[in-house]
């Protein structure tokens, strides 16, 4: 194996496309991404092959599988590379003629209020520029950032380690929601005593059964019966209707039910924290261009949502 120590027998290039080769786990992709010709891409796998004495990727199916050496480097990659860019200034990412992979997490809560103007903004002004997301718990979303398996996750955050950087994008507030037809007629509030007799839905994703909602409850020295656990915002509206259950609810997240005179949205019997919508990333990448780029563009986004609402 080369002395990695020794910078001026290394091509700077080459951890470039070792980059894309992780993002796109493809050849051709991975060429496409970096203007690059397949066989050069190819050449230069090689030459990491060397420079780092491991095969790096498998084949696997139509792509490439990383070996445990290839994921181990991944993370400090990444941030090596965020520095240099860092070193060469703004200009070192121009979204309008870059292609970069970025590696978003969100829950379709989030992905609602942000994703449709994102991808606009994409298209039209990056359009070298793609969007990976994924979906997961929150201590999922945190660790992926830790790890440095996603860019930038969006959610709601209690609870941070000292690593991830932290954004407020917008503050939401919840709201009760419940068939019209199961309250006293003209009901514009659902009382304390009948919100606490009715069963309950729960947006939560992958067992997450402990919320803000439920701590509040319990410093106030209720409980509640939870009938329904479910992963999807978007869904959850529709498991109300002809039932007695009640959703307590992000309010940005039932905007389109607003006319909807099936279901009533009450306001919330209990004093229940307002929801601080952010997004994270890692600390040790906030000097990255294009990371900063991206976060600019969230930041945009969601303080134009505020604006219309």
């Amino acid at each position: 194996m080369h002395n990695m120590n020794n910078l001026r027998g290394v091509d700077l290039n080459l951890l470039v496309v070792l980059d894309a080769l992780l993002s796109e786990r493809h050849v051709s992709r991975a060429a496409l991404r970096l203007n690059m010709s397949q066989p050069a891409v190819s050449h230069a796998l090689a030459r990491l092959r060397v420079l780092l004495d491991d095969p790096l990727f498998t084949r696997q199916g139509g792509g490439l599988s990383p070996t445990v050496r290839a994921l181990e480097l991944s993370p400090a990659l990444t941030e090596a590379l965020a520095q240099i860019r860092a070193v060469l200034g703004p200009d070192g990412f121009d979204p309008a003629q870059s292609r970069h992979v970025f590696r978003l997490a969100m829950s379709d809560y989030g992905a609602n209020i942000i994703l449709p103007d994102l991808m606009r903004l994409m298209r039209r002004s990056a359009p070298g520029i793609d969007l990976s997301i994924t979906q997961l718990s929150r201590e999922g979303m945190i660790a992926g950032v830790v790890d440095g398996d996603i860019d930038v996750a969006l959610g709601v955050f209690p609870h941070l380690p000292a690593q991830i950087y932290p954004e407020l994008l917008l503050s939401d507030r919840y709201v009760c929601l419940a068939d019209r037809a199961s309250l006293p007629h003209s009901a514009r509030q659902i009382d304390l005593e009948d919100y606490f007799a009715r069963p309950h839905a729960l947006v939560a994703v992958h067992g997450e059964a402990s919320t803000e909602i439920d701590e509040a409850i319990h410093a106030a020295g209720f409980s509640r019966r939870v009938a329904l656990v479910l992963p999807h915002w978007s869904v959850a509206p529709k498991t109300i209707i002809e039932t007695d259950l009640v959703l307590t609810v992000a309010a940005r997240s039932i905007e389109a039910l607003r006319g909807d005179k099936g279901l009533a949205i009450l306001p919330s019997p209990i004093t229940l924290p307002a929801i601080p919508f952010m997004q994270i990333s890692h600390r040790r990448r906030q000097a990255d261009p294009a990371l900063r780029w991206l976060r600019s563009a969230i930041a945009a986004i969601a303080q134009s949502s505020v604006a219309e609402h």
